[in-house]
């Protein structure tokens, strides 16, 4: 029978145990840039936006944490959905940096702008050394939120760079030290019920296939973003 709710963890714990059995060595993104010049022969760089859950984080932390791989956690500052800042989130929190996860800022910095009517530089600045300083280190990447505005703030990074605000990367940029969507093989869970992909830059129209369909090509360098809001035991409503 057909499983109508792909999207567990258990199953995704089950693709990332397969692409280590292929060969992958999974990374973070700041550990990308480090050694994108001198990258193993399969590589999966893995990235995980904390959207609205800080909790299923918590679980794709513990299942990262069983099979010893390593990720990079973007964090909203400003979400409606959960408070960085709270008692069990801040814990949360000091969990996955303290299991050697990177943490990296997951800005919205064109809808604050608008919103607040403030400069997005200024917002920008602020945040990462709001971030910096509640986990105590330095903040390298940081990876644009999409949400509900209908503003892309991505437009940010079309006139500045991330090293003009202290970090080593966004999470997108097509130059400098990430340049990575468009010399990658992407996967996505964005869409919540269908997988997506993108072949350096390009979008595989009706592409639904899992990662363990694509760990199988053994392409050499993969850019892996999840979302652990899309993840649940037995189905989306539990």
């Amino acid at each position: 029978m057909h499983n109508a709710f792909p999207f567990t963890f258990d199953n995704l714990e089950e693709y990332y145990v397969a692409a280590i059995e292929f060969g992958y060595e999974i990374m973070t993104c700041f550990d990308y840039t480090k050694r994108k010049k001198n990258l193993p022969p399969l590589t999966i760089i893995n990235r995980v936006d904390i959207d609205f859950s800080m909790s299923k984080a918590e679980r794709l932390c513990n299942i990262f944490n069983k099979i010893g791989i390593k990720a990079t956690f973007f964090v909203r500052l400003h979400a409606k959905e959960y408070n960085p800042f709270s008692f069990e989130n801040y814990r949360i929190l000091k969990y996955i940096q303290q299991s050697g996860h990177e943490i990296g800022y997951h800005s919205e910095i064109i809808d604050q702008s608008f919103i607040w009517n403030e400069n997005p530089e200024d917002c920008l600045k602020r945040d990462i050394q709001i971030l910096s300083r509640l986990l105590e280190t330095d903040i390298q990447g940081i990876a644009s939120h999409g949400g509900m505005t209908g503003l892309n703030n991505l437009d940010f990074w079309k006139n500045e760079k991330p090293k003009h605000f202290g970090v080593i990367y966004e999470a997108y940029e097509e130059t400098g030290a990430f340049n990575l969507f468009k010399n990658s093989f992407y996967i996505s869970d964005s869409e919540w019920t269908a997988w997506k992909c993108y072949d350096h830059g390009k979008l595989q129209i009706n592409d639904r296939r899992t990662p363990l369909e694509h760990f199988k090509k053994l392409y050499p360098k993969i850019y892996m973003l999840i979302h652990p809001d899309t993840y649940y035991d037995r189905h989306i409503y539990e």
